[in-house]
């Protein structure tokens, strides 16, 4: 077997381990705010938002920073660090007292973790540029596995034995995760010489990445995706809450209706991230950008639990094909060793859109309604999926061209 191949399936292990972590207390964390209470005179609602984006907000900052550094130290130390850094800080949420205190925590969960980059980094960095899309979605595989079981986990230890106890969970799984790369990955890491020495070099690598145009329109459609993607997380259990008949087991619910969409990004992640490395990723991210936004409109109709958890099952089939398309783009933009640098900027722009996007849904939430969020979301995907639209036209100069574009073509 390559050894980048070994590599791959190793850190897809991890990806799972580490995303079913963290989704185990993801989907419930406005649940948990509204049980811990607040000293403030913020809404729930509001509350709900906050503890979203400034995860996102904090993470935007470091993000980049920890980027350069995995380009001059190793791909490797990052996501070790991201695992078990995690680790310490979701154990300390269990143990909050006010809805402040798990804010706070947010904000260094964002400025310590980050292993999606750090993790897409390094297989940037070894796999074959060929295999990107292949490689890419087989470790969004491991992340919507991970996604997809740990809400419905998360939900159902929650209505058991509360909300403190998964915390603990959390932090078991992200410490074995960011131990199991530490003792297992083998990375063969050589520092480019384009990387520029000194405390601040780094600002030049900056800038010598962010001149690439097409990278810069890859990283904007990234950052209005990720928008999208947020806008109904802080409203998702709320909005669950009122489809429901009580108040019992809407954790669970909730659960259940994001690991049904978690579960079609995963059979869509690898699916279409192979079909991309064929006929072109940006036909791909173009063409699930447009039906993530048709089927977030269609969610402003339903009426009960089920058709909720048909109708986010859809767009979680077309994020999934969406995100490593982008991510293989990206690669395809850069240059060999500026891996942790691209992906580092990447995750900031995704962590900024994230910023952005609970706030918003938070917003329409609480001065239209929880549907309006779903609304939203779906002109958000809409406005992506023009971009993309527009990416391929500057490029192609024709929608004709883009049509009929050979095997092996650009992706932009």
């Amino acid at each position: 077997m390559p050894s980048w191949k070994r590599t791959l399936g190793f850190l897809v292990g991890a990806q799972f381990s580490s995303a079913l972590g963290f989704s185990i207390i993801f989907p419930f964390l406005p649940l948990y705010l509204k049980e811990l209470g607040t000293s403030t005179s913020l809404s729930v609602e509001m509350l709900s938002g906050l503890i979203y984006s400034v995860q996102a907000a904090t993470m935007a900052i470091a993000s980049p920073i920890w980027g350069a550094v995995a380009d001059r130290y190793g791909r490797k130390p990052m996501v070790v660090r991201a695992g078990c850094g995690g680790a310490v800080v979701i154990l300390l949420m269990g143990f909050v007292q006010t809805a402040e205190q798990l804010v706070v925590l947010r904000a260094v969960q964002g400025l310590i973790t980050g292993v999606i980059a750090a993790s897409s980094a390094l297989v940037a960095a070894v796999a074959p540029r060929e295999r990107t899309g292949y490689a890419m979605g087989l470790l969004q595989v491991g992340l919507w596995c991970g996604v997809s079981m740990g809400p419905l986990v998360g939900g159902i230890l929650s209505d058991l034995v509360g909300f403190r106890a998964t915390f603990v969970v959390t932090a078991i799984l992200l410490f074995l995760s960011g131990g199991a790369v530490w003792i297992a990955v083998d990375e063969p890491f050589e520092r480019s010489n384009r990387l520029q020495a000194g405390l601040f070099g780094f600002l030049t690598d900056w800038r010598r990445i962010l001149a690439n145009p097409k990278l810069d329109y890859t990283l904007l459609i990234r950052f209005v995706g990720a928008i999208g993607r947020s806008a109904v997380e802080p409203v998702l259990p709320l909005f669950v809450l009122s489809l429901a008949i009580g108040s019992s087991g809407v954790a669970t619910a909730t659960g259940l209706v994001v690991g049904a969409a978690s579960a079609a990004s995963t059979v869509t992640s690898v699916c279409l991230g192979r079909y991309g490395d064929r006929t072109g990723h940006a036909r791909v991210a173009l063409g699930c950008g447009i039906g993530a936004a048709l089927s977030y409109v269609a969610l402003l109709v339903v009426g009960n639990l089920w058709q909720l958890l048909l109708l986010y099952a859809v767009t979680g089939a077309f994020v999934g094909g969406l995100l490593p398309s982008l991510s293989a783009m990206l690669a395809e933009q850069s240059q060999r060793g500026d891996e942790g640098c691209v992906y580092g900027i990447d995750n900031s722009v995704t962590s900024a859109g994230r910023t952005v996007g609970p706030l918003l849904g938070a917003a329409c939430a609480l001065w239209i309604s929880p549907r309006a969020a779903f609304g939203c979301t779906g002109l958000i995907f809409g406005a992506g999926a023009l971009l993309a639209a527009l990416t391929v036209c500057r490029s192609s100069h024709s929608m004709l061209v883009f049509f009929r574009r050979p095997r092996g073509a650009d992706n932009l």
